[in-house]
């Protein structure tokens, strides 16, 4: 048994790195497997690797760049005695402990290798999902975001007009939120009615502020280096046209997809691919032994701090757990 992890964090970012800060403090020297960046979701830091503006973090008065902040959560629990490998998880086996973990480091041309650990905390997030347009990604945190609750009251989208691609509940929560900031809020759908709950689109539809931009979809996101996202193109489904809309942001809200493709046989995920705990106010999945935490196990809020919470509440079942079953 001396030769297992006593635990091992897969993902990183503010759950990640908040387990591991915990977990390494309560001297369970754990191993973070981090991911190696070669896909958005699997680079270390998780979403705020892409987020250039973290204005409301507890703790930053002035905001931090997203990648420096993963950054010193990474220093602080690597001082504290966690270990931390870039390789990402190609699969697990969590039918009996200890439990066995395969991952490589493809970017620098390592073969697979297999961890074992006595208990496991799965902080994998979970990835927005985005149009697929050359011109999102190439705007992407000078314009276009997934996250309004994150990104919305910057100064670039004050008193502008913005737009909101999406018909569901997520994105009229969305939309309506931006109306505290924004001009107005083209709210742009593909049909001629919203898929929200019938509550949440009178909500929507009667919101002086939100303007429905009905059967049509975004096809082009418009700007230059130096202004960022000034406009979108617009293509009218029925008609074919394409037309032009100026604004100075446009957020996705099509939804998100957790990374948890890996546990699928594994653990209980729900109809969406999410982590489903046990309890609500703790961290156990349907696994003994195995504990979530972050966007890949919340559905609702994504938010850098309320996954920092989680990852707490992780390390700490885990360690108590860990005692309990005469490991730690």
């Amino acid at each position: 048994m001396s030769d297992n992890q006593k635990v091992t964090i897969i993902g990183s970012g503010p759950a990640g790195w908040t387990a591991a800060i915990y977990a390494a403090r309560a001297n369970l020297k754990p191993v973070v497997l981090a991911g190696d960046g070669l896909s958005r979701e699997r680079m270390p830091g998780g979403q705020l690797m892409f987020t250039t503006e973290v204005e409301n973090y507890p703790g930053f008065e002035h905001g931090i760049d997203g990648q420096k902040m993963m950054s010193v959560m990474q220093q602080q629990a690597m001082r504290f005695g966690a270990v931390v490998k870039s390789s990402f998880v190609s699969r697990v086996d969590l039918s009996s402990r200890p439990f066995k973990i395969w991952h490589a480091d493809e970017l620098n041309g390592d073969g697979e290798e297999m961890l074992v650990s006595e208990s496991v905390i799965i902080c994998t997030g979970a990835a927005a999902n985005y149009l697929g347009l050359e011109t999102e990604r190439k705007y992407e945190n000078n314009g276009v975001s997934a996250c309004a609750v994150c990104d919305g009251a910057l100064p670039r989208f004050r008193g502008k007009p913005v737009v909101v691609v999406g018909g569901g509940d997520s994105a009229v929560e969305e939309a309506t939120y931006l109306t505290k900031f924004a001009s107005e809020v083209y709210l742009v759908h593909r049909r001629d009615a919203l898929r929200a709950s019938k509550i949440m689109a009178q909500r929507a539809l009667t919101n002086p502020r939100i303007r429905p931009v009905w059967n049509s979809a975004v096809v082009e996101v418009l700007g230059s280096d130096e202004l960022g996202v000034t406009g979108v193109r617009i293509k009218d489904i029925p008609s074919g046209k394409n037309y032009e809309l100026e604004c100075s942001g446009m957020f996705a809200a099509i939804g998100h997809t957790p990374n948890t493709a890996f546990l699928q046989g594994q653990i209980e995920l729900d109809e969406k691919k999410y982590v489903v705990l046990k309890d609500r106010f703790r961290s156990m999945t349907s696994v003994e032994g195995v504990f979530a935490a972050g966007d890949c196990a919340d559905s609702v809020y994504r938010q850098a701090i309320t996954a920092a919470g989680m990852g707490c509440k992780a390390a700490i079942d885990a360690e108590r757990w860990l005692a309990e079953t005469g490991i730690h």
